[in-house]
């Protein structure tokens, strides 16, 4: 697993994580929804026998990246 960071601004990021479906993804994702100060998390995958899980995240008052550190603990 490896994860790609494809665009980032002051309080969103973008990234992709290479070979997962759905399991690891639908995790993180609910991860970081527990997150008071994340504000949208998804995912979605372009194909149905795609290995590549797009993200997107905001968030307020933390960075994305810090939000995402925080989840994956």
């Amino acid at each position: 697993m490896e994860i790609k960071v494809t665009k980032e601004g002051k309080n969103t990021v973008e990234f992709v994580i290479t070979d997962e479906r759905h399991t690891f993804p639908n995790l993180l994702r609910s991860a970081l929804l527990k997150d008071g100060k994340v504000k949208f998390a998804a995912y979605k995958l372009h194909h149905p026998t795609d290995n590549q899980a797009q993200f997107a995240l905001s968030t307020e008052g933390k960075t994305p990246r810090k939000a995402l550190a925080d989840a994956l603990k």
